[in-house]
C-alpha cells in the first residue's frame, strides 16, 4: 500500500490533482490539519476534482498525532534540504520473501515553505529529495507526489495496474 501525506495543505486545487493521482493509483491520502481550505463539497468540486469518492482518506487532527502512529513505518519526508535523490531509495521492500512489501509513506509539506525543520530533524535517515536545478525553489506539490508515487510503483513493477 502506497500513502500519501500531505501535512498541513494549502491549496485544494493541489490536494484535488493529488486525490486523482490516489485514485489513479490505489493510493491512499492522509490528509493533516490544519489545511489552508477546508475540504467542504463545494471546495473540492472548485479543485476540479470529481475523485474524491475513489479515495481512500484518512485525516489527522495534527502533524504530532501522524508522526506518533507512523514513527516505526516505511516513512519518505520529501524536502529540498535532503542529500539523498528519491531515485537511490527502495520503497517498502524488506528482503522476506513471504512478506516482501510493506506500507509505503511518502510524506509531503505545505505548499509554501514545505515540512517544519523540527519534522525533519526527527527523520534525518528518511529524508529525500527530488533533483532541480538549483536556482527553483520548488516543483508544484502534486508533479512532486506525481514523481514519487510513480517511482513506488516503477520498483514494484506497476502491480495492480494496466
Amino acid at each position: 500500500m502506497i500513502n500519501v501525506v500531505l501535512v498541513e495543505p494549502e491549496i485544494p486545487q493541489n490536494a484535488g490533482n493529488i486525490a486523482r493521482t490516489c485514485a489513479c493509483t490505489g493510493a491512499r491520502l492522509h490528509l493533516v490539519e490544519p489545511m489552508g481550505f477546508r475540504p467542504t463539497s463545494r471546495n473540492l468540486a472548485r479543485a476540479g476534482c470529481d475523485y474524491w469518492d475513489q479515495v481512500e482518506i484518512v485525516r489527522w487532527s495534527c502533524a504530532r498525532e501522524f508522526f506518533q502512529a507512523h514513527a516505526q513505518d516505511d516513512l519518505h519526508l520529501f524536502t529540498g534540504q535532503a542529500a539523498t535523490s528519491y531515485a537511490q531509495v527502495s520503497y517498502g521492500v524488506t528482503g522476506d520473501p513471504k512478506d516482501p512489501l510493506v506500507p509505503t509513506y511518502l510524506v509531503f509539506g505545505r505548499e509554501s515553505r514545505g515540512l517544519d525543520q523540527q519534522i525533519l530533524d526527527a527523520f534525518p535517515q528518511r529524508c529525500v529529495r527530488i533533483p532541480m536545478r538549483k536556482d527553483v525553489r520548488s516543483l508544484n506539490l502534486s508533479n512532486a507526489v506525481a514523481i514519487a508515487v510513480y517511482e513506488v510503483l516503477r520498483q514494484r513493477g506497476f502491480a495492480g495496474l494496466v
